[in-house]
């Protein structure tokens, strides 16, 4: 039924608002302004309320009626809420219990373009001197972990290893499969015109052993691991569990971040080099199922052009991003408020930072290897 209100006189001068009909935001409803018309210019003396019809009701009921009362007051008419369902009341008086700010209607000064600059610099350079002092204690915890003085848990590091090791397996497979599809079909669509169709084994291959597999595992760990540590550790900062840990006399660098970031160092080279492995078979199935490449022609070419050295150059990549993924979910983890809105704010830094960093060293990568010709 239509949301509806009507107006009815009484003997003693009293005006009575009678709601009918289903009071639901997103639905047509009668405006307080057309309410408010029924009051202006009467001589009502007093203002009652009839809600027995109501089929339905939630907060666009109450702000017309809170809009009304306000009305009223202004008209110096008396008001009886008796009428209106108790819920209805109840909110009424919980909106009125604290008075309104003053100065809450005035604009607040916005500062100027200098003063955001200055902001902005000083939050800079207080995100520098956090990396920096991070790093120092992450060096330190490993410096304590060669020397066996490290505490933490060895359990800890096997279950991460679980996390990021086969766990990672099904989108680790399903990203470099595509990878390899698709630098296939780009490379092959070129190299056809020339008839050299055969030497897309030479592209898959090399590509993903250098670039490509290194680079899709860390931004996939980066993605899954790196705001997983983030979440993690943010959600104990949240808790004060951290705190703890610093109050009982435990590093928690020692306790919570080195046990991660070892057990991501140590498996990011398997998930590179399997990351490979299933891009070449990716670009196995272009060359063969649609480009009239045998399969033993596709991989005698394929180990004809991959060497030790492309594949190490991916390896110890996967290594260096490993340590970028861990070292930015930790700290960002590690530096989270005290919120569940920070939580989340410290793992979308954790992904995009990492994202970032993975690509500026890749580049840097890409620019040693040229100018050391390997």
């Amino acid at each position: 039924m239509k949301a509806n209100v009507e107006s009815r006189r009484l003997p003693d001068g009293a005006l009575v608002l009678a709601f009918s009909g289903r009071w639901h935001t997103g639905q047509p409803t009668p405006s307080s302004s057309d309410v408010q018309a029924m009051l202006t210019g009467s001589d009502v003396q007093r203002l009652q309320f009839d809600g027995r019809r109501l089929d339905g009701w939630d907060s666009s009921l109450v702000v017309l009626v809170s809009a009304v009362v306000d009305h009223c007051a202004s008209l110096g008419v008396d008001v009886d809420l008796d009428g209106l369902p108790d819920g209805a009341r109840r909110l009424l008086s919980l909106s009125r219990a604290v008075p309104r700010k003053a100065d809450a209607d005035v604009a607040q000064d916005q500062p100027s373009l200098l003063a955001r600059l200055g902001e902005r610099g000083l939050l800079a350079g207080q995100t520098v001197r956090d990396t920096l002092d991070f790093t120092g204690e992450l060096a330190l915890s490993v410096m304590r972990l060669i020397r066996g003085q490290a505490r933490f848990r060895s359990v800890d590091v096997l279950e991460t290893i679980q996390e990021c090791g086969w766990q990672a397996l099904p989108i680790v497979s399903l990203i470099s499969a595509l990878v390899g599809l698709i630098l296939a079909f780009m490379g092959v669509v070129q190299l056809r015109q020339f008839g050299a169709q055969i030497y897309v084994a030479d592209l898959v291959g090399i590509g993903m052993a250098r670039e490509m597999g290194a680079v899709m595992t860390g931004v996939i760990m980066a993605g899954r691991t790196g705001a997983a540590f983030a979440a993690n550790l943010g959600t104990m900062q949240v808790n004060e569990e951290i705190d703890a840990l610093q109050t009982l006399g435990v590093s928690p660098v020692d306790y919570l971040v080195l046990p991660r970031m070892t057990a991501l160092v140590l498996m990011m080279p398997l998930l590179c080099v399997y990351s490979v492995f299933v891009g070449i078979l990716g670009g196995m199935v272009v060359g063969v199922g649609a480009f009239d490449i045998s399969a033993i022609q596709y991989l005698t070419q394929t180990r004809g052009s991959l060497t030790v050295t492309h594949i190490g150059i991916g390896v110890f990549k996967s290594v260096i991003f490993g340590l970028i993924v861990a070292m930015c979910g930790c700290m960002q983890g590690m530096r989270c408020g005290r919120s569940a809105a920070a939580v989340g704010n410290a793992t979308t830094s954790a992904v995009v930072i990492a994202i970032v960093y993975i690509v500026v060293a890749d580049g840097l990568f890409a620019v040693l290897t040229n100018v050391l010709g390997i």
